[in-house]
């Protein structure tokens, strides 16, 4: 319980990366989402996106190594996401959680979490809840699913 009662309503955990071409062909070929929009720069560019974007899902996991950063193991309960603009390769994302509530009693916590862009541009919005599990030595958590 030790490393859930140190964290505060407030506290903030943040990872940032260049999403890259490799990142996007890469978690293509790991998901099988293979769609033109992220792969097919000829067809991109005849959509409202005007080129290539990167998987919303592939910046929303970037949260995921967000959480990775508070104390203990971080298991994943539920997020709700809201995709707001489109990433291309070559941006610079930030993800963010922010604890806004704890429930001590089950070790969980509520979480804002976003992505924005190297302009400050919010690319995605949403809400997490998490469980904190305690490690026997010390050091930075780790995200796990359930």
């Amino acid at each position: 319980m030790r490393n859930f009662e140190g964290i505060e309503i407030g506290d903030r955990r943040l990872v940032s990366r260049v999403i890259t071409e490799q990142d996007v062909e890469t978690f293509a070929g790991i998901t099988g989402d293979c769609s033109p929009l992220h792969l097919d720069e000829e067809f991109a560019k005849k959509t409202v996106f005007k080129g290539r974007i990167a998987h919303g899902m592939l910046i929303a996991g970037l949260i995921s190594a967000a959480l990775g950063k508070f104390p203990g193991v971080v298991v994943y309960l539920w997020q709700n996401l809201s995709f707001l603009k489109p990433v291309r390769a070559g941006d610079r994302i930030e993800a963010s959680a922010e604890v806004l509530e704890k429930v001590s009693e089950r070790s969980e916590l509520r979480l804002k979490t976003t992505c924005r862009n190297q302009r400050g541009e919010m690319v995605v919005d949403g809400e997490a809840k998490v469980k904190i599990m305690e490690l026997e030595s010390s050091g930075e958590g780790k995200t796990a699913g359930l």
